[in-house]
């Protein structure tokens, strides 16, 4: 395999031990003393109330592990159609890290962060499968979430119709060979996780960041105007979910940390994880030997504006990582060591497909991005004997302690399902990750669907995907989410 990724891994550190000496000349004076420090400090320790951090809280284990994941040969970039070539240097390292936890029974959940555009049904599944062959992991154990940023690499089973199927086979392969070594790559970096398994605390919280904007009811040029006067339209999501482990020192060694909006500020020829990762480096900085994980909620028709510059996007991930950092100083709540986790991946219709007729037109179509995906599609229909009605469609839950319920669910999906599901559910406490395990198409609510548009359908095409989805969609995701959680 082509090294076409960085590979670099940063080392955990650990603490060092004190020897305390031996007076060979005076034991009965020694033991004496060490008779009255005993009963001090035990009278001391009567006194004072347990430290917070770990009361009633001391069961869990806790693992973490990065690897840089920035390409080493120039590279198609994924996420816009209109640049038309490899990457050109790098403004920011990528990163894909990764956090076990365990509870005081023994159930292990695995969070990987990715900073990636996503990836497809084929990663997910050749990862899952041998993280269950090599550390016995369930599917419903491993969470593969992806930040979204539009300066990453392009991968070879996503939205290839917009990078893959249009670029020489020098540059497939490239592609071809990244994503087989990013596979391997996560599986190690479990792997090095769960070796670095120790005792340790959760707790959450929440905080709030408001630079994320509803593009679908808002005009990018007219932003700044609407938000000086409070005049900004459309559903949105501000939330900061925030959950914080510690050592048994009370030492933080993770953050994860979401928020629903498209990392798309920038739009260079650079790679940069854009605001989520600048967002993890100003974490870092402020908390020395900390892991920052961030994963992208439900903002698939959320965009942070204004952007476009470097600036912006620093300035917005320093505003976040403000959020998260007064969300920890603000009372977080410690959580018991239980774990429920469930997966499940349910038919989700598709809207009437289209007929080989239509689909041969679309060969000569003017669009080269719907040429790609007409050309794929008859592939599909002369190896498979037909299209599929339906695609499986991951969904994800995990319990952690008392109160928290965490949804992942594949594909961009816009904030309605999020809004619903904190509404239907426990508020706040329930977050809800887009952009989880498997990056299909946009995932539009019915409201959505129906008002059309790109989220609504137009952006199928870039998927591969040969229509939009049945009106049925948002009912059926959202009746899985509640049949895992209730």
């Amino acid at each position: 395999m082509p090294d076409l990724l960085r590979g670099r891994t940063d080392k955990s550190m650990h603490g060092q031990g004190y020897n305390i000496g031996e007076d060979v000349n005076g034991s009965m004076r020694f033991n004496f003393a060490c008779q009255t420090i005993s009963a001090l400090i035990l009278a001391t320790l009567l006194l004072a109330p347990l430290p917070h951090v770990v009361a009633g809280n001391a069961n869990w284990r806790f693992g973490t592990a990065r690897v840089e994941i920035t390409p080493t040969e120039p590279m198609s970039m994924a996420g816009y159609g209109g640049r038309d070539g490899p990457a050109e240097g790098q403004l920011t390292p990528l990163w894909a890290k990764a956090l076990v936890l365990q509870d005081a029974d023994g159930r292990r959940v695995v969070l990987v962060t990715l900073d990636l555009v996503g990836i497809g049904r084929p990663t997910m599944q050749l990862v899952c499968e041998q993280l269950h062959q090599q550390y016995d992991l369930q599917r419903e154990q491993v969470a593969l979430c992806a930040s979204h940023t539009h300066t990453g690499p392009a991968l070879a089973d996503t939205l290839r119709p917009l990078h893959y199927f249009i670029v020489d086979r020098v540059l497939q392969q490239r592609i071809d060979d990244y994503t087989g070594a990013l596979r391997d790559q996560i599986v190690q970096l479990v792997g090095r996780a769960l070796d670095s398994m120790q005792p340790g605390s959760l707790s959450w919280g929440n905080g709030t960041a408001t630079f994320a904007v509803n593009r679908r009811n808002n005009s990018e040029s007219e932003v700044p105007r609407l938000r000086s006067d409070g005049k900004l339209q459309g559903p949105i999501d501000h939330d900061v979910p925030v959950l914080a482990i510690r050592d048994e020192a009370g030492q933080l060694k993770a953050i994860v940390f979401g928020y629903a909006c498209h990392a798309t500020v920038l739009s260079f020829y650079q790679w940069s994880g854009d605001y989520p990762g600048f967002a993890q480096i100003e974490l870092e900085k402020a908390h020395p030997d900390c892991q920052a994980m961030f994963w992208a909620g439900c903002g698939a028709d959320q965009n942070p504006l204004p952007r476009r510059t470097v600036e912006y996007a620093k300035q917005y991930g320093g505003r976040l990582a403000a959020a998260v950092d007064r969300a920890l100083g603000s009372g977080m709540k410690t959580m018991p060591p239980r774990l429920r986790a469930t997966y499940n991946e349910i038919d989700l219709p598709l809207a009437e497909l289209p007929t080989r007729e239509a689909i041969e037109q679309d060969t000569k179509s003017d669009n080269q991005y719907t040429r790609a995906r007409a050309r794929s599609l008859l592939k599909q229909m002369a190896d498979h004997g037909g299209l599929d009605e339906s695609y499986p469609y991951p969904v994800q839950t995990w319990q952690i302690g008392d109160d928290v319920q965490w949804v992942f669910l594949g594909g961009e999906v816009v904030v309605d399902y999020a809004l619903r599901l904190k509404q239907e559910l426990r508020g706040t406490n329930t977050w809800v990750a887009g952009y989880a395990n498997d990056v299909m198409a946009y995932i539009p609510s019915r409201r959505v669907l129906n008002e059309g548009g790109y989220e609504g359908g137009e952006a199928m095409v870039y998927y591969g995907l040969p229509t939009t989805w049945a009106p049925a969609v948002e009912e059926e995701v959202v009746r899985s989410v509640h049949e895992q959680l209730d």
